[in-house]
């Protein structure tokens, strides 16, 4: 009797994962890291989110892709991502093919990282993707502002028109960075140039005179013996400076990337004499801009505030935005917890409430955003005239009183042999 025949079930060909390195925060702002093996980055995101985590860093273990392409010097820059954004929906709204448009792009790109990277987010829309997953495998690149926003686009078909506002908004956040460092950069420059002639002055134009003085054998003056002993103690202790001044820069910057000094260091920043109203005026035109964007957008306004705290750029008031989706989540409205978080203005709180009443919260958003654009651009204003002839007034101090200093014993010289 022939053995009866044994079925064999079909096995499915096993897919081909990859493990990805991620980062993620959690809903109280701490920092997690960890390993995960997966089809895709999508996949990572997707699980990290049911953990109640969200992802911030996301790539493939080992491989040297658009993820670790750094804005700057060799990579993506904010004017690069600006001008493709306003050539990417010139040509959408001509009509021309998703895939045409990024392979020209693509092709015309002077940037070479930025070039690979649209080459291969070209590819996996080929493949079947979505334009808004394609850009979320270089988020280095293309912040969760960008995607989500292509996200809604690519849903409501209006993807032309969100590229433009995408490209209006990405122009004046990158006038409002270019405002920010060029108040801080000045007052730097000076400052360095400040220490760098005191430290020639003690180290090396002082020890000359104070040679001379002592072939003299007179008693200094007071001013004239404070700046030799000054040099002294500069040119024995000048390692034991510099060794402290890096120690505290290093200590800083150590201080700054752990989640607890992060809140610490950026509650500290908005209290600040000088830059705390400025840094305050910034953060709340990049809240009221993004979020107004988002939501002319139509994206949801509990996503929105999502999106809008990660791009915070401070602690405290991305611990602010959180506190206010909380409560929204709970069927609160915004203008009562925008009040209670004492971050925002009560201006602003009482515009937002008046646009959350009438149903036209994103154009009182857009409005908000543009008031205090020009605000910041006054208060920058009315900060760097203030700096600068403090700065001239302390630098001429040092070199005048150097000066002054350095002379009087050959004053008192002159005045005794007349």
């Amino acid at each position: 009797m022939a053995a009866p025949a044994v079925q064999q079930k079909a096995v499915a060909p096993k897919k081909n994962t990859s493990q990805f390195l991620w980062e993620a925060k959690t809903k109280g702002g701490e920092t997690k890291k960890g390993e995960m093996e997966a089809l895709d980055s999508e996949a990572v995101n997707s699980r990290l989110k049911s953990l109640g985590l969200n992802p911030t860093k996301v790539r493939r273990k080992g491989a040297l892709d658009g993820d670790i392409v750094l804005p700057g010097i060799g990579g993506v820059t904010g004017k690069d991502i600006l001008i493709f954004t306003r050539q990417f929906a010139t040509m959408i709204d001509a009509g021309l093919p998703l895939v045409q448009c990024l392979d020209i792009l693509a092709s015309q790109m002077d940037n070479p990282a930025f070039k690979k990277v649209l080459f291969a987010i070209k590819a996996k829309v080929e493949q079947g993707s979505t334009f808004a997953d394609a850009l979320k495998d270089h988020p280095k690149v293309f912040d969760e502002l960008y995607t989500q926003l292509c996200a809604a686009g690519e849903v409501g078909g209006i993807l032309d028109s969100i590229l433009n506002r995408l490209a209006a908004y990405r122009e004046k956040s990158e006038k409002l960075k270019a405002k920010v460092k060029g108040a801080m950069t000045y007052p730097a420059i000076v400052l360095v140039v400040a220490l760098g002639v005191v430290s020639l002055l003690l180290i090396k134009v002082t020890p000359t005179f104070a040679k001379m003085f002592a072939d003299f054998g007179s008693e200094l003056p007071g001013p004239t013996q404070f700046v030799v002993d000054m040099s002294e103690w500069a040119q024995t202790y000048w390692l034991h400076v510099a060794g402290s001044v890096t120690a505290v820069v290093v200590s800083f910057t150590w201080s700054y990337r752990q989640p607890r000094g992060r809140v610490f260091w950026d509650k500290v920043f908005l209290k600040m004499p000088l830059f705390g109203p400025v840094l305050r005026k910034v953060a709340v035109a990049r809240f009221t801009r993004t979020l107004g964007t988002m939501l002319s957008s139509g994206v949801p306004i509990l996503d929105a505030l999502d999106v809008t705290a990660k791009t915070a750029g401070n602690r405290t008031v991305e611990a602010a935005i959180y506190y206010v989706r909380g409560k929204i989540s709970e069927g609160k409205n915004i203008a009562g917890p925008l009040a209670d978080t004492k971050v925002f203005p009560s201006m602003v709180v009482q515009m937002i409430g008046v646009g959350e009443a009438t149903g036209a919260m994103d154009t009182m958003l857009n409005k908000i955003a543009d008031f205090y654009d020009d605000e910041v651009d006054s208060a920058i204003s009315a900060l760097t005239s203030m700096i600068e002839p403090i700065m001239m007034v302390f630098l001429g101090g040092v070199v005048g009183g150097f000066l002054i200093a350095m002379y009087l014993p050959i004053f008192s010289i002159a005045g005794a042999i007349k």
